[in-house]
């Protein structure tokens, strides 16, 4: 094996998710850095970076160029599922590898793809149990146009339903649009308790600061709660001290998380991008996946994407979250859940989280949602053997 292996990083650092994008190259060459200076691993990682700018189209053009001329196997990136689905079947045509650290949807599994971020049963399922359970049972709903929230959507409407609980609006924005007055507007009338937002980007971003006006003009909205599944620490500070607090937030990782590894990963982290810089859980996730690729390419001595996939099946790491591994039945990851709630420092209070990784479940093979499958008393969160322990 050459000792210096190309590995292609594909993040948009500019364009409507740009904020997302940055933190997880940061995360990323964090990572190289670390395994370029560990004298375990024979071999460099040689960074090739390039920037898609949130455009569909460049992320075609730049895994052919990667995959075709660049020499690259293995490639890092993509946050968007429309990207990764744009970019797939160029992997399978140049054989080549894609590490893909975003949480998505699931319902997907591709032999040319190792996925790093969590699916539904490490996200959305533990959220809508908590909500279900303790907030209530008839949910408002807004997402991005894009396979992302029209999957999860599905799925919350589906978990609702089973829980004897209402969907009171199904809106959807597209990615980039800021124009959320009508779903404000909506939002005064309808007054809902929770509030699940599944939009991404620039657009979300308008819509808490858009909330928190609405909540602070409407005395019957400032009990509400609005629930995500990617909100994260640059987004919080995005968002702004006077709009960010107080959201609940399903994630893997948060930057309060109490382990000796993310003490380490936070103190290198603001060491090299500085002392107010944000980890988040895309910056991990992206982390992670770099140890995760060095490890598999040791183990196989080799850049085949065959020899290291199963190497790959026999390697963890120790993340900032916890323990990391991949199930070699779907190529996802054994991640740890966590709920946190977000403070005016661009912080998560950490409120609850398992005592273990969790299996992932990208198809709900264990979770039965909806069709009576998940009633009241048999929440999808527990069928699926999760088990969040609340942290006082």
């Amino acid at each position: 094996m050459n000792s210096r292996i190309p590995v292609g990083i594909l993040f948009s650092t500019q364009g409507p998710y740009a904020t997302v994008g940055r933190a997880m190259r940061d995360g990323a060459m964090l990572a190289l850095e670390e395994v370029n200076q560990d004298k375990r691993f024979p071999f460099e990682l040689v960074p090739l970076v390039r920037d898609p700018e949130g455009d569909t189209a460049n992320y075609d053009a730049h895994v052919r160029s990667l995959l075709r001329h660049e020499g690259v196997k293995h490639v890092i990136g993509c946050y968007t599922s429309s990207s990764r689905k744009e970019v797939i079947p160029i992997f399978e045509k140049y054989d080549g590898l894609l590490w893909y650290p975003s949480h998505y949807e699931g319902f997907e599994t591709n032999n040319n793809v190792i996925y790093t971020g969590a699916v539904q049963n490490q996200h959305v399922l533990p959220l809508m149990d908590y909500v279900l359970t303790h907030i209530t049972r008839d949910i408002y709903f807004v997402g991005s146009n894009y396979v992302w929230a029209w999957e999860n959507g599905r799925i919350i409407r589906e978990l609702t339903k089973s829980h004897g609980g209402r969907i009171l609006a199904e809106r959807y924005l597209q990615v980039g649009d800021l124009d959320v007055a009508r779903i404000i507007e909506e939002v005064h009338e309808k007054r809902p308790a929770f509030i699940m937002n599944m939009l991404i980007g620039e657009s979300s971003y308008a819509f808490y600061r858009a909330f928190a006006k609405a909540r602070a003009e409407n005395p019957a909205l400032r009990k509400s709660v609005v629930g995500s599944c990617t909100l994260c620490e640059p987004e919080l500070a995005e968002i702004g001290p006077k709009a960010c607090s107080g959201h609940l937030a399903s994630s893997v990782y948060f930057s309060t998380v109490d382990t000796t590894a993310n003490t380490k990963f936070v103190t290198r982290y603001r060491k090299r991008y500085g002392s107010h810089a944000l980890p988040s859980a895309d910056a991990e996730a992206s982390y992670n996946t770099v140890h995760l690729l060095a490890r598999a390419l040791s183990g196989a001595d080799s850049v085949d994407i065959d020899r290291v996939k199963k190497a790959l099946h026999e390697v963890s790491f120790q993340a900032p979250q916890g323990l990391v591994r991949i199930d070699p039945e779907s190529n996802h990851s054994y991640l740890t859940v966590r709920l946190g709630m977000s403070c005016e420092d661009a912080t998560f209070r950490v409120i609850s989280e398992t005592e273990a990784p969790i299996r992932p479940d990208p198809y709900l093979v264990w979770a039965e949602v909806g069709g009576g499958g998940v009633g009241p008393s048999e929440p999808a969160i527990s069928r699926n053997g999760i088990g969040l322990r609340i942290v006082r």
